[in-house]
């Protein structure tokens, strides 16, 4: 069994997946989302479209298209 990635690496990917999203979601949405106050109520909808694009979609693929770098 291999070891998990490093903390520092997994970052990154994550990052990688979540930074795109969350400009794409902005742009798409953008003037929806600014309807909606107060702001945690705003953050609450964007996370909720965010976190499982990048868990179920994203960041599975980046996983197995960066692997030879996450283990080393």
């Amino acid at each position: 069994m291999s070891k998990p990635p490093k903390k520092w690496k997994m970052a990154i990917l994550i990052w990688i997946a979540i930074y795109p999203t969350v400009t794409l979601i902005g742009i798409l949405f953008g003037n929806l989302f600014e309807q909606i106050n107060p702001l945690p109520l705003r953050t609450l909808a964007s996370t909720i479209i965010v976190v499982p694009i990048a868990v179920y979609a994203l960041v599975p693929a980046l996983q197995k298209l960066l692997n030879n770098w996450l283990s080393r």
